[in-house]
């Protein structure tokens, strides 16, 4: 099982990046792909999901600025952040959802300074 993150880094409030993930074929396979991430001393929340369809969902808190996306051919899942807030500073990882494996990956750091 590989999960690698990658994209995050340093952005001021207002900013965008895009994270990628790229998912080995076995947890790719699950039909729904999700993005999560973890504040210090908070624990991990569910921030977007996509099916293999296309069906996405969001949490309220990024709902209108976050856009996930997945090419299937590739096994990557994709999260376009814009409008970042402080808040959304995080680590953030991909996984399964709504049931994630139990490995993670390393992540990839998303700080944005206000």
């Amino acid at each position: 099982v590989q999960l690698q993150a990658s994209g995050g880094g340093l952005v001021q409030a207002g900013g965008s990046l895009r994270l990628s993930c790229a998912a080995s074929g076995s947890i790719f396979s699950f039909d729904t792909m999700g993005w999560y991430r973890q504040a210090p001393g908070k624990q991990r929340e569910s921030v977007a999901a996509i099916s293999r369809g296309g069906s996405a969902n969001y949490a309220d808190s990024v709902k209108g600025r976050f856009t996930i996306s997945r090419d299937n051919a590739k096994n990557t899942v994709y999260l376009q952040m814009n409008s970042l807030k402080h808040e959304d500073t995080a680590v953030y990882y991909c996984n399964s959802w709504p049931n994630p494996a139990d490995y993670w990956g390393q992540g990839t750091q998303v700080t944005v300074s206000s």
